[in-house]
């Protein structure tokens, strides 16, 4: 898995490739706490390339929204193909994150 973070047009964008499992998590938690500290700023999370999402990679992008939510700062998911999309689905996630 490898994360990058970089700040575009006054956005937060993190851009995930691979997979966001279990074992890729602390490790995705570490690239991603820029997002954590995002001092009202919007967030994008471009999931072009990412290829899975387990249970705890779910958990971390709900930590980033609640984070987010707490300072008015939107979190978007971008480009989610169909498989990370099913997830998002069966897990409830589609109704409570926006998606371009």
């Amino acid at each position: 898995m490898t994360i990058s973070v970089q700040e575009i047009d006054g956005k937060l964008v993190a851009i995930l490739c691979g997979e966001l499992d279990t074992a890729a998590t602390p490790e995705a938690e570490l690239a991603l706490q820029p997002l954590l500290q995002s001092q009202g700023k919007d967030i994008v999370i471009d999931c072009t390339d990412l290829e899975y999402i387990a249970s705890s990679g779910l958990r971390l992008l709900l930590s980033i929204l609640k984070q987010a939510q707490s300072v008015g700062s939107r979190v978007v998911l971008k480009h989610v193909n169909e498989v990370v999309r099913d997830v998002l689905d069966l897990t409830g996630f589609v109704s409570i994150f926006e998606f371009e």
